[in-house]
């Protein structure tokens, strides 16, 4: 694997401390930020911690899932079902019992997917996902295509989640969390036999790795983070239906991991939060001469990640980590 497109794992200093001050402002964000922002900026965040769980597979393991939003999509349905319509759930049963959902799914689809290789792999991925996809949208039971209202947030006791500023610092906490709990995984040895699968698995399966064992395992947990994610989508807006669960939501969350860089974790929260940025632009483009530019979002959303693909193989992180090590270069040591 060339050097130009295998993953930034190890991050620069100076890329380092950009993404503390970034992190500082997001902690200052709910502070100066109007209600409007607060709700955007929590929505990118919960999207950040779909997008690692999704990095974990693609960016570390090398398994490119075009089925991922299966996971995301049962949990908020967990949550869904769990609450009833007239009183808020425990938030500390609800959240285990709907990540453990996403997580049971994962492991029962990952027995059968993870023995395939490349394409098969991505279609049957993909196929499974369509089958879940399919039991909710024509089953009335589970809501059907219409979906299911949550009328209220979970409880935690200790604080109140339906206060908007809140939910923000508790999504915010779990996105740090899960962001270290991954960047400690990738550089422990589970997390290097993963890298080592992506690189060449006829290798590791000969020193000695149980490729398939391996594999099972970060499909399970990337699924149950997948499901954490869900959780806090279907907490946040209040409603769930199979969209969420769709062929759409699994394209962009790769195209998340694609736009920031994959294999660091930090890149796929600047993915996120650039995605989405980037959505409210396309789809805010005026009309000009008659045509709706806003209306064909996908269409420069598309070309945005070809061009980003083509000029920057390591996506917006691996871009800033070169631009900052090139100043760095330029500048040099003074004498």
């Amino acid at each position: 694997m060339s050097d130009a497109h295998a993953p930034l794992e190890t991050l620069p200093r100076s890329l380092k401390i950009l993404l503390g001050t970034a992190l500082l402002a997001l902690a200052a964000f709910p502070f100066v930020g109007t209600d409007y922002y607060l709700q955007m900026v929590t929505r990118m965040m919960i999207l950040a911690i779909f997008a690692m769980s999704l990095d974990l597979l693609q960016g570390v393991t090398g398994l490119v899932s075009l089925g991922h939003a299966a996971y995301f999509g049962v949990a908020g349905y967990a949550l869904a079902f769990l609450t009833p319509p007239g009183e808020p759930v425990s938030l500390w049963w609800t959240l285990p019992a709907a990540v453990g959902a996403s997580a049971l799914l994962a492991l029962i689809i990952g027995f059968l997917v993870v023995r395939t290789h490349g394409i098969y792999f991505i279609m049957v991925t993909m196929a499974f996902a369509q089958m879940v996809f399919y039991a909710f949208f024509d089953n009335k039971v589970l809501g059907g295509s219409d979906g299911i209202y949550i009328n209220f947030k979970p409880e935690a006791v200790l604080f109140d989640l339906e206060n908007k500023k809140v939910f923000y610092f508790f999504t915010l906490a779990l996105m740090v969390l899960v962001y270290a709990f991954l960047r400690r995984l990738l550089w422990s040895p589970f997390g290097r036999a993963l890298a080592g699968i992506r690189v060449n698995e006829h290798r590791m399966r000969a020193l000695g790795y149980g490729t398939f064992n391996h594999k099972l395992a970060a499909f399970t947990l990337a699924g149950a983070l997948a499901g954490l994610a869900g959780f806090l989508w279907g907490a946040q807006s209040g409603y769930v239906n199979p969209e969420l669960m769709g062929f759409h939501m699994s394209a962009h969350v790769i195209m998340m991991v694609i736009l920031g860089g994959m294999g660091n974790f930090a890149g796929a929260i600047v993915g996120a939060f650039s995605f989405e940025y980037l959505l409210h632009v396309f789809k805010d483009l005026p009309q000009v001469a008659g045509f709706n530019l806003g209306k064909h979002w996908q269409l420069w959303m598309g070309l945005f990640i070809v061009a980003l693909v083509v000029l920057a193989p390591r996506g917006i992180l691996g871009l800033f980590a070169s631009l900052l090590k090139d100043k760095s270069e330029k500048q040099g040591p003074q004498t």
